[in-house]
């Protein structure tokens, strides 16, 4: 068997495609963000980031480096082993309480990241409660998808956001059949906001658990950063949140935040929790810092709502084909993706400005697009700087496809 070849066979299909994926080589810099360096095989130049996830910038926070500085000093680099084998910190315990605190639930568990959480309890809950069923919402994130599959149960898709097809599909099934609805709180490639309280409406009716993922959303929404769930008033509703920890607040991990019982059974009998290492004290202490923070100060939350309106004003204003959504994303669709790699190539050779194509299989072949994610720290002339750059290159590459041209006058 030639494995080499096949190899090779499959990464020119997506050079043929348009979308294999160039890894930006980025060194952000300290209190400077979102600017960064940009390495490349003729040097390196400045560049404006605009697709990061930090979307708050708590990861150049004072209060989360000096966190991660005081726990590398007090206590070393690793966490020396798993978390039943000497890996569980003082750091952990804290963290996990105050992330069962942030949804209101009786217990957390953390994990190295938000799609180890998904896969991990939703295919160990699913195998613990055999015969249930799962309602899952089409666009539901990958990791969902993986840990409902690796469940090995019953399940039906619901169109996105569709609380009249949800239940359609629940309806068909007795009270007493044992059910799941997983969903998100935010769409990260859309921007979509579910529909939370009415979700929670039919769980209730048909005698279904809820599984929030927050991903998109912890930090972001809510007095307190609680998420969707908090903001709408619906956390208490809500069985098991996922979130993360390296988006809105800046550093790594995953978690997960529901009952006592549930959290124990996870820890217990999901191997993904098991047998994997602990997040290192110093990543843990900077989360803790960065929650704690987000829990008591809105600055962040009210200076990021305002940019982000700024600049979907700005590219609606420039006619330019911004995806309208009620949260915080900001796509831009192309629609191809040459022609989306094209675009982000100039943005980031010609003009400075880092933003990474969306292609297929994250987002659906032929709606390929740019996500912008202003933060709190994106400055009125970088926004400027962006849509000058974005005005040029659409007038100097219209399609006629109807996706990759400006939008039609109002």
């Amino acid at each position: 068997m030639n494995f080499a070849g096949l190899f090779q066979q499959r990464l020119e299909a997506l050079h043929q495609e348009g979308r294999y994926r160039v890894f930006a080589d980025l060194k952000r810099r300290r209190g400077s963000f979102p600017v960064a360096d940009h390495f490349a095989a003729n040097g390196s130049h400045e560049v404006t980031v605009w697709c990061s996830n930090d979307y708050l910038g708590m990861g150049q926070h004072p209060a989360v480096l000096t966190a991660m500085h005081q726990a590398i000093d007090a206590v070393g680099a690793g966490s020396g082993g798993t978390r039943n084998i000497s890996g569980t910190t003082h750091y952990h315990v804290e963290l996990e309480s105050e992330l069962a605190d942030l949804h209101g639930k009786e217990a957390a568990l953390l994990f190295t990241s938000a799609y180890i959480a998904n896969d991990a309890t939703l295919s160990t809950l699913l195998k613990l409660v055999p015969g249930t069923v799962v309602f899952s919402d089409e666009k539901n994130h990958a990791s969902m998808i993986e840990g409902i599959r690796h469940g090995q149960c019953e399940k039906h898709i619901f169109r996105h956001n569709d609380v009249a097809d949800l239940e359609e599909k629940l309806k068909k099934f007795p009270q007493g059949t044992p059910k799941i609805i997983a969903f998100e709180s935010v769409y990260s490639m859309d921007g979509h906001i579910a529909p939370t309280a009415a979700i929670c409406d039919l769980a209730e009716k048909y005698g279904a658990l809820t599984y929030l993922d927050e991903v998109h959303a912890v930090g972001m929404y809510g007095p307190r950063g609680g998420g969707i769930a908090e903001r709408d008033g619906v956390m208490d509703r809500v069985d098991i949140i996922n979130g993360t920890l390296a988006k809105g607040f800046g550093v790594m991990g995953g978690y997960i935040a529901g009952s006592r019982d549930l959290c124990d059974a996870i820890r217990s009998f999901a191997s993904a929790f098991i047998f994997t290492t602990s997040l290192a004290p110093a990543i843990v202490a900077g989360a803790l810092a960065s929650v704690r923070h987000l829990k008591t100060n809105a600055f962040e939350r009210v200076r990021h709502q305002e940019r982000v309106r700024t600049l979907k004003a700005l590219l609606k204003a420039k006619r330019l084909p911004v995806m309208d959504n009620p949260s915080h994303i900001v796509p831009v669709m192309v629609g191809c993706p040459v022609h989306c790699k094209a675009v982000t190539d100039a943005l980031l050779h010609q003009y400075g400005i880092y933003v990474q194509p969306i292609n297929y299989p994250t987002v659906s072949k032929g709606t390929e697009r740019m996500r912008l994610t202003p933060s709190p720290v994106h400055s009125d002339e970088q926004m400027a700087n962006l849509i000058r750059a974005l005005e040029e290159l659409w007038a100097a590459c219209p399609v006629s496809n109807g996706t990759y041209v400006r939008l039609a006058a109002e």
